[in-house]
């Protein structure tokens, strides 16, 4: 999924569109009245059809005919928009929330939750449970927690904001684990600002949410009124949308996340009349891109894996967890795309293992051990059907990776030519004579700089946690002489050590008795070298 959306975003091919945005406000206006608005160009008088523009020229033609144009107020429509809270938690929507207003990795919110639900010393209830089990799909909330909800909501924020009956919802997974409850506090009367002396900051922050989400949930809908204001001139019409909170409701206590922080965003219209007069203070066109899709979040791709029936609750964290740590996909900020391992590992298994690579095996797979489960189906031909093919992929993939990328290089162990194969720490050669022989060596860059220790080749490798670069002895573990920035192919001015790259610009020696740090020497090869030369080393 995360390779296939990072192809989306290579072949998009932005296109252009233009807006025209009028700043109005009521001519008769005093200097205390609500500030202007802002219209968006819509449509000609008398017409249904939406301007497009495509270009600059077309908006600027635009401009010069609204030139001088005098506005005022065709029509103002009202409507009361209810809306209500959303469901508690379940593992998904946990990990999805945390992740937009916690900034929680799936896997932290997860640790964090195991910590509440395992239980925390509070004074004088001592270790107490604080959260419902955290792994479940589904929404059921018990009958004498949402009477606990309701009366506590009642006492803090008054009878109106009660709904006038307890609200229940529909789980969404068709094989929801329904015997497990919503993720909840165990008792609304625990709320965060009596815990906040017992949990640690990440404690409460993910307890309060979780509080806030059960309590909205059993709270009224929140009212707001929308309102679509039409200015227009003789030949144009604009259009302006916004909308007023009236009773907040659920919103008193907790809103939802969203994955576009402009969702959020409500427009304030000031108070407007049917033929008012409009004054123009200024008309602007602005040029705008169509945005390819964007990359994944954890947040986003958890959501993806729940519509697409990928995994259950207790997966979602360990998956994601498992690609970032293979170094299949790398985490930039809050994105996640995938790295050149990645890619190479998705397009091989998608060559040779298209049904299992196909999205909605997962789900189906789920379904049939679902049906074993509950006595629907026999379990032998379950597993067959899914087996023999399957063994036959992987003996065809075997002999295909086998013979594929094969270079000069001869195995020192057997005699067989050696074949270069991706593996979760990147390229390396491996013997062609597998599973009799078992030899691999790395493929590493050569930098060019003698070891200083024992005279071997400094070769470029990475960290296998971090996969951030350093250069070591091609001799290890004989020699264990390593650097953790870029050698210099100069020798230091003062004792004739090695250099390395320093910041800006300059060298430093590695000689710990030197110390020598200054412009790199003028002697033509001060400049680090380009490790282009690809050497084997035992593995």
């Amino acid at each position: 999924m995360i390779v296939d959306r990072e192809r989306e975003i290579a072949v998009f091919v932005p296109e252009e569109w233009w807006t025209l945005e009028a700043d109005l406000h009521k001519t008769l206006d005093l200097p205390d009245t609500p500030e202007s608005f802002t219209a968006t160009l819509h449509s000609r008088t008398g017409a249904r059809r939406r301007i497009s523009i495509a270009n600059e020229d077309a908006a600027r033609a635009l401009e010069a005919e609204l030139s001088g144009a005098e506005y005022s107020v065709e029509s103002v429509e009202q409507k009361p928009r209810r809306q209500r809270p959303s469901a508690p938690f379940i593992t998904s929507t946990m990990q999805q929330d945390a992740g937009r207003k916690l900034r929680f990795t799936a896997q932290r919110t997860m640790a964090v939750a195991q910590q509440l639900y395992e239980g925390l010393n509070i004074g004088a209830e001592g270790s107490v449970g604080l959260i419902t089990y955290m792994r479940t799909d589904s929404v059921n909330v018990a009958e004498s927690a949402v009477r606990e909800a309701r009366e506590f909501i009642g006492e803090r924020y008054g009878k109106e904001f009660i709904p006038d009956k307890p609200r229940a919802y529909r789980t969404r997974s068709k094989n929801a684990q329904e015997a497990h409850e919503a993720i909840r506090p165990t008792s609304t009367r625990r709320d965060p600002r009596s815990m906040a002396t017992y949990l640690n900051p990440e404690q409460l922050r993910l307890y309060t949410l979780i509080w806030e989400r059960m309590v909205a949930s059993q709270m009224s809908d929140a009212v707001l009124e929308a309102t679509t204001v039409a200015p227009s001139d003789s030949q144009f019409r604009f259009r302006a949308t916004g909308s007023v909170l009236r009773f907040a409701g659920f919103r008193a206590v907790y809103m939802e996340g969203r994955d576009d922080a402009g969702d959020n965003e409500e427009n304030a219209l000031p108070q407007l009349s049917t033929g008012d007069a409009l004054t123009n203070e200024k008309l602007a066109a602005n040029q705008h891109f169509t945005q390819p899709p964007p990359r994944y979040t954890e947040a986003t791709l958890v959501r993806a894996m729940e519509e697409k029936g990928i995994g259950r609750p207790s997966t979602y964290a360990p998956t994601i967890a498992t690609l970032i740590d293979r170094g299949y996909v790398e985490r930039e900020q809050t994105r996640l795309s995938p790295t050149r391992t990645g890619i190479t590992v998705t397009d091989l298994l998608t060559e040779h293992f298209t049904d299992v690579m196909d999205l909605d095996f997962t789900a189906r797979m789920e379904e049939d051990l679902d049906d074993v489960a509950q006595g629907e189906r026999e379990w032998v031909p379950v597993l067959r059907d899914f087996y023999h093919p399957f063994h036959q992929a992987v003996d065809k993939a075997n002999e295909t990776f086998a013979s594929a990328e094969a270079t000069d290089e001869v195995c020192e162990k057997c005699g067989e030519p050696m074949s270069i194969k991706t593996g979760r720490f990147g390229r390396f050669l491996a013997c062609t004579g597998y599973p009799k022989c078992r030899n691999t060596k790395d493929m590493v860059k050569k930098s060019g700089v003698p070891c200083p220790k024992c005279g071997g080749d400094l070769v470029e490798r990475r960290s296998r946690k971090s996969r951030r670069p350093f250069w070591g002895c091609a001799n290890y573990p004989d020699c264990d002489f390593l650097v953790n920035t870029q050698p210099l192919t100069s020798k230091c001015p003062v004792c004739e050590g090695m250099l390395v790259a320093a910041a800006k610009g300059q060298a430093a020696c590695v000689d710990a008795a030197c110390k020598w740090k200054g412009d790199p020497p003028t002697d033509g090869t001060d400049a680090p070298t380009e490790a282009a030369e690809l050497i084997t080393v035992g593995h």
